[in-house]
């Protein structure tokens, strides 16, 4: 079955069966009923892309009758979470949003309304992306989107730099078992983090270009501490998304600082795609693994390769080049997509008491 699916299924299950042993929930010792009530959220950005390629060369080299008749499961979206579900005899809902690079984000929001609302008791959620192939990298080259650094690559991420031209194209998948807490305690677990709320907005602005003055981020920010009943005070630490675009770094700051205001510039905020790159559709659980991990180890993750500060502009505290401990109970993750799609989630220690 491996070698009739896409890469981006390959990662999704990769990471959802380390979430599940990581968890120690035993699925096959489920009743029917209690796995009826397990739900798969696994968002792409692309799905398997690479597939409609493959499929149209050997359509056009040897015809249609040598197309694979998996083809089409291969390159669906939605397979990554079904393929997780049929692995585990899962049969809550299974669900999949494209949304670009804030896709994997939305991910935890709807995991948590689909708790919240009694629907489910546990959520694998997550995200995946397989978009190193040549017409990606290409067309996002040709868009201007990618770094041209590819003298010195371990430095061509460099996002809030002055000197940034781009981002590092990456894939991979994560995968975060969510469950409400009732299902948590019952089992003997102990959770590491709680998601608190969440916020989406639309720029309405530009198919690529993020909207000059941040509003569509700022309110995706502001809406979220709202749902989840936080002052911008109480944020630890930020996880931008931070792409080492000149368009994007700049408009996420003034985002920053119209939803923070004097908080803005004491709150670190930092960018995991200076160390691992785009990961696009799955980097908003990249960055969410980022601050779940920080919330645990209480450490704050830098932003690598900033060396030159892009003042006036980007003047906030991007944890530059190395990361520090620091008392880390409650963190924001931000994810911003092509189109104008913003989406925050708000992240908090478990505390017992």
């Amino acid at each position: 079955m491996a070698r009739r699916m896409s890469r981006y299924i390959h990662f999704a299950m990769a990471a959802g069966k380390e979430a599940v042993a990581a968890s120690g929930i035993d699925f096959a010792a489920k009743t029917p009923e209690e796995r009826d009530r397990v739900a798969v959220v696994v968002n792409t950005g692309g799905g398997g892309i690479e597939q409609i390629i493959e499929a149209t060369h050997v359509g056009d080299q040897k015809g249609p009758r040598f197309v694979s008749a998996f083809a089409i499961p291969a390159l669906s979206g939605s397979m990554g979470g079904c393929m997780l579900s049929m692995e585990y005899g899962l049969t809550g809902p299974v669900m999949t949003q494209t949304a670009a690079c804030a896709t994997s984000v939305i991910a935890f929001h709807d995991a948590l309304r689909l708790i919240a609302s009694g629907e489910c008791d546990v959520v694998l959620a997550g995200g995946s992306e397989a978009t190193v192939w040549p017409i990606g990298v290409a067309a996002l080259a040709n868009m201007g989107a990618l770094s041209r650094r590819n003298d010195e690559p371990e430095r061509a991420s460099r996002p809030f730099d002055r000197d940034r031209d781009g981002f590092v194209l990456g894939e991979g998948g994560g995968v975060v078992i969510v469950e409400s807490l009732a299902h948590a305690l019952e089992r003997g677990a102990t959770p590491i983090a709680e998601i608190l709320g969440g916020g989406m907005t639309a720029d309405a602005f530009h198919i690529s270009a993020p909207e000059p003055t941040g509003r569509g981020a700022s309110r995706a920010m502001s809406q979220a501490m709202r749902n989840a009943e936080v002052a911008p005070d109480e944020i630890d630490w930020i996880v931008a998304h931070g792409t080492s675009t000149s368009l994007n770094d700049t408009t996420e700051t003034r985002a920053i600082k119209a939803s923070f205001g004097e908080h803005a510039y004491r709150v670190g905020v930092s960018s995991p795609k200076s160390m691992i790159g785009h990961l696009v559709g799955a980097a908003g659980i990249a960055s969410a693994l980022a601050a779940i991990g920080g919330i645990r180890d209480q450490f704050i993750s830098p932003t690598a390769n900033h060396e030159n500060p892009d003042l006036p502009e980007c003047d906030l505290d991007y944890v530059p080049l190395n990361g520090r401990s620091a008392r880390v109970d409650t963190v924001m993750v931000n994810g911003f997509g092509f189109g104008g799609q913003n989406a925050v989630t708000v992240f908090r220690r478990y505390a017992d008491n």
